[in-house]
């Protein structure tokens, strides 16, 4: 079983953008791997919809999207014409086909819960280093939210360059926390104003 932390699975697989290997696709880029339990489902049709819209955001982040299910690449071709009719994006990412459940083994995407067919709908968030940083597993009734997952992305990618920590619902822009291994003296070098709270609970505005 995969945890935080741990080493991404690196694969080869045929997507709807020709044969990729996984690691070497990402480069030195981060990475969301998202699943789906079949091609021409409904919430999954917004889901790529969405993503697709994304890119922008995720160009600025430094991020690549690659989706996944267990039908073959013709059938992720003709659902991909859909989701351009009634989403009003055109996928712009790969699919990849995973009709022997390599992958979705690989990343424990089958779940006894649910149906031992196809694939439950998983979110992966991985950093350049290829290390798992956010691990989401939905139920296939409810609809992902692909704003919170850049918005982890934005903390993660924050929180690497900075010794702070994100608050409850923070946002891009907003007042974050320093770390309690940051000593005061420490916090007076690097975040000078910072905001004492209790002993444990140190504010700073945003790092730039």
């Amino acid at each position: 079983m995969l945890r935080l932390g741990d080493q991404a699975p690196d694969f080869t697989a045929e997507t709807t953008e020709g044969k990729v290997q996984f690691h070497q696709w990402l480069g030195d880029k981060w990475g969301i791997l998202f699943s789906h339990p079949r091609d021409f489902t409904p919430v999954c049709t917004t889901e790529l919809g969405y993503v697709a819209k994304l890119k922008p955001e995720f160009d600025k982040r430094n991020v690549k999207a690659i989706g996944l299910s267990v039908d073959p690449v013709d059938s992720h071709k003709g659902w991909s014409a859909d989701i351009k009719e009634t989403q009003g994006a055109a996928v712009n990412f790969p699919i990849v086909a995973d009709p022997d459940r390599k992958v979705a083994n690989l990343y424990g995407m089958m779940h006894p819960s649910h149906d031992e067919v196809y694939t439950v709908r998983t979110v992966f968030v991985i950093d350049p280093a290829k290390k798992v940083r956010l691990m989401i597993t939905y139920p296939q009734t409810c609809g992902r939210n692909f704003d919170e997952i850049l918005r982890v992305i934005d903390s993660l990618q924050l929180t690497d360059k900075h010794k702070v920590a994100t608050p409850v619902n923070w946002r891009q822009g907003e007042d974050v926390i320093i770390v309690p291994a940051v000593s005061d003296d420490e916090a007076k070098q690097k975040f000078p104003g910072f905001k004492t709270h209790k002993p444990y609970l140190r504010t700073t505005p945003q790092p730039k």
